[in-house]
């Protein structure tokens, strides 16, 4: 695992679609190339790759900007590393950075659009459910990002 890596726009880019473009991650995607660009040079983030065999196989991204409630934003796998049993060992990686600086809590937010196996996974290291919330999003058909049918509205 490598982390605190400073990916350029384009880079940066490419692990979301890689990693979330089954999921719906279009929030990031749908910023500008100005606005994605300071946020990279300037927001409290610790974002990491996880490697294998010199090829990048998922990507994290922890939001640090509250030292007392760390919050894991982005996390998941390249489509080629699903399945490889390698979720479980990322994840516990990413959680001992996460809690390494001494925060009161870390917490993640997942949703329907997620990997089907992703709230499990979450719970299995120790996460609870706090709260539920019903959103309708947006999406952009700009973004080329595909909606699952059960999804739309």
């Amino acid at each position: 695992m490598q982390e605190r890596i400073r990916p350029d726009v384009a880079g940066y880019r490419l692990l979301q679609d890689r990693v979330g473009r089954d999921y719906c991650w279009w929030m990031r995607q749908a910023a500008s190339d100005a606005t994605l660009a300071r946020f990279l040079e300037t927001a409290p983030v610790n974002i990491g790759l996880l490697r294998h065999d010199q090829k990048i196989r998922g990507f994290f991204e922890l939001d640090l900007a509250d030292p007392q409630s760390v919050n894991l934003s982005y996390f998941g796998l390249f489509p080629e590393a699903i399945g490889q049993r390698v979720g479980r060992a990322f994840l516990d990686n990413v959680l001992h950075l996460a809690w390494r600086g001494g925060p009161r809590s870390v917490r993640v937010n997942t949703c329907t659009a997620d990997h089907p196996r992703a709230l499990a996974l979450y719970q299995q290291a120790g996460f609870k459910v706090m709260r539920r919330v019903e959103e309708i999003w947006d999406v952009p058909d700009r973004l080329g990002i595909p909606v699952p049918q059960h999804l739309r509205v």
